[in-house]
């Protein structure tokens, strides 16, 4: 069973983190949105955001850098499928 304290800061990790991986996950999912809509302005600054945050992410240990590393890629790949067209 875990101490009090180490509890405690669990839980505050667990918020800070959870806030994190949620912002996260809504650029990308902007991003993909912008890629759909071929807006090709709009889709190159939603992937840059996107990118930004999954570089964070991994940077505060959210989620592993290997996971945002084939994020980004995947993300990468999808818009310059889009740009290609």
């Amino acid at each position: 069973m875990p101490s009090e304290k180490s509890a405690r800061v669990s839980q505050r990790k667990r918020t800070r983190n959870r806030i994190l991986r949620s912002s996260t996950r809504t650029r990308i999912a902007t991003a993909l949105d912008a890629i759909t809509q071929e807006d090709k302005d709009q889709a190159n600054e939603a992937v840059k955001k996107a990118i930004q945050g999954l570089d964070r992410s991994a940077k505060k240990g959210v989620i592993h850098k290997n996971n945002a590393s084939r994020r980004k890629s995947r993300l990468m790949k999808r818009l310059n499928a889009t740009s290609e067209k």
